[in-house]
């Protein structure tokens, strides 16, 4: 007896778990969910400090070859992401695609969607400020030029020159990348296949400009400490409303269709139908989950 088991999850087996994770992010307890919270904020804003030290010093670079500054700054970016994935902190942007889909399959009640967003979104501001003010700011480390100036214009054309309709549209593709990266990432086993499953689609949101929620909360607010001319109220009526909606749109474009999909049956007993009718094993044992962790598995058997 030989068992063949697969280094990535089915898609089918993904979006079980995602329901999971639903379950679980519902009955953790609030001040943990804040804490959480705070801790991706602070973790994401490293990603985004080490782009901005990337790109605002690569002047000559920029002045040459502007695309390469912007693949080279989204190349470093990601860094953030995956330690929030691989801590399993709380990050909005992803919470926007699981709550949605737990409760379309009644796993978890309606009310429950706005108390976590709500949650997340002042832990992830939280941890955001105290990065940028605390870490960056009063620190000093990037108080010189060019990074000074880079840092303001950054954050004008983050939420000051870009109109309205413009940064919720750029909101939608970024979501829609990260939520694709964190779907990947739960259907990879082991670490570095996590890494590499998130590392691809958050390097094309940065590189391309695309408007990420919790992202601008450290890099916009680090801008208008540096004196950029950007007014708090203009960041919020402009750039994190926008961005917010333009992100929930992102993430529903892959959890309600991963939804429709593969928790056809979700209700009726877990997944019989899963993959197109495919047997999860050549038994026909079919799904098996395991009671302490809620987690979903397959296993393929093979006789020899």
């Amino acid at each position: 007896m030989a068992i063949d088991t697969p280094s990535t999850m089915k898609p089918a087996e993904v979006a079980y778990a995602m329901i999971q994770h639903g379950i679980s992010k519902h009955r953790d307890r609030y001040e943990v969910v804040f804490m959480k919270a705070f801790l991706a904020g602070a973790m994401l804003s490293f990603g985004g400090l080490l782009s901005e030290v990337l790109s605002g010093g690569a002047i000559s670079l920029t002045t040459s070859n502007p695309g390469i500054v912007k693949i080279l700054g989204g190349f470093v970016f990601p860094v953030g992401l995956v330690m929030i994935v691989l801590q399993g902190q709380e990050l909005l942007t992803s919470n926007m695609m699981i709550f949605p889909m737990a409760i379309a399959k009644r796993a978890i009640p309606w009310w429950s969607l706005p108390v976590n967003w709500i949650i997340v979104l002042f832990g992830n501001l939280t941890g955001s400020l105290f990065f940028a003010a605390i870490l960056v700011h009063y620190s000093g480390i990037v108080s010189t030029e060019p990074y000074i100036t880079y840092i303001k214009t950054f954050a004008i054309h983050k939420a000051g020159d870009p109109q309205w309709h413009q940064i919720f549209l750029r909101g939608i593709g970024c979501n829609w990348l990260v939520c694709v990266a964190v779907w990947q990432a739960a259907g990879a086993k082991d670490t570095i296949s996590k890494i590499f499953a998130i590392w691809i689609p958050i390097w094309i949101f940065v590189a391309c400009g695309f408007d990420h929620v919790v992202a601008n909360m450290f890099s916009v607010p680090l801008g208008i400490m540096f004196g950029a001319e950007l007014t708090v109220a203009e960041y919020i009526r402009k750039s994190l409303i926008a961005a917010f909606l333009g992100n929930v749109v992102g993430a529903l474009l892959v959890g309600l269709p991963a939804t429709y999909f593969y928790l056809g049956d979700y209700n009726a007993g877990g997944l019989r139908s899963a993959e197109g009718g495919e047997a999860l094993n050549e038994r026909g044992v079919g799904a098996a989950t395991n009671g302490s962790s809620g987690s979903f598995r397959s296993e393929r058997v093979e006789t020899k």
